[in-house]
């Protein structure tokens, strides 16, 4: 029954071991990842950078330098897919410039609109960086291996690009909106107010888990999908820690705010 609902939306698994071999990995380590968040053992990053121990002794690098270290692998990896598996159908022109707008944006926004205060351990940011990179290069090489199939009974690609564009869009302007609660040479939290801040403490969490639907609805694979999934899974556990530091730190947090979910968590 499951397979017959999931065949109906989406290619068939792909033949490549490496692809399904990626697919369940990648899914089991963003489902651990959000048992560590829900647990308080956080990746060392962003206001988290320090929160365990053990962070006090591993190397630490600038957040800029951190974050850049994220994304820009998985921004040339979108990019340097067009020559590798070069696009031969609309799908997978799509996908591929979905993939590599996102994690452009993603550099275009460490560069020009963040401002950051604390820093990220290397330990947390190799494992980061190697779970979006792969996903980028995995997401382009499935999409690949969908060339000559038949495509799904429900054609996706054209409400994917809605939602992906929507989500784009929102991301950015969430963080835009983070960016000037600081001003210059300021280095403190605030309470992030303005766009969906009044319902969730995390919209921008809540438009990047979108923008991975969006690129599955595109895509149509599995791995697009199980990747989606575990994304959300891992922002629903950092965002609940979000929430709580908020909590801990502000006696006038509102507590009709949620984590990332308006009205539900």
């Amino acid at each position: 029954m499951v397979m017959s609902v999931l065949s109906s939306f989406m290619f068939p698994p792909p033949s490549s071991l490496v692809v399904s071999g990626l697919t369940v990995i990648s899914f089991l380590i963003l489902v651990t990842s959000f048992l560590s968040e829900i647990r308080g053992k956080h990746l060392n990053y962003s206001k988290f950078w320090n929160a365990n121990p053990s962070a006090q002794k591993q190397i630490k690098l600038p957040s800029k330098a951190g974050m850049l270290l994220l994304y820009a692998p998985a921004f040339l990896a979108g990019l340097a897919s067009f020559w590798i598996f070069p696009p031969q159908s609309l799908r997978s022109i799509i996908l591929q410039s979905a993939v590599t707008f996102h994690f452009f944006k993603r550099v275009f926004e460490v560069l020009f609109i963040h401002k950051y205060s604390g820093g990220m351990t290397l330990e947390s940011a190799i494992p980061i960086t190697l779970s979006y990179f792969l996903s980028a290069a995995t997401m382009t090489y499935a999409q690949h291996l969908t060339n000559g199939l038949p495509e799904p009974p429900m054609n996706l690609l054209y409400p994917g690009i809605v939602v992906f564009v929507i989500a784009i869009i929102g991301n950015f302007y969430h963080h835009y909106l983070l960016s000037n609660l600081r001003g210059e040479g300021e280095k403190e939290y605030k309470i992030p107010k303005g766009g969906l801040f009044g319902l969730v403490i995390c919209p921008h969490y809540l438009f990047e888990i979108t923008v991975f639907y969006g690129i599955f609805f595109i895509s149509q694979t599995l791995y697009a999908f199980s990747f989606a999934i575990g994304t959300n899974l891992y922002l629903l556990g950092r965002s609940y820690s979000t929430r709580k530091w908020y909590v801990s730190k502000f006696e006038d947090f509102p507590k009709s705010v949620k984590a990332v979910i308006p009205f539900v968590f």
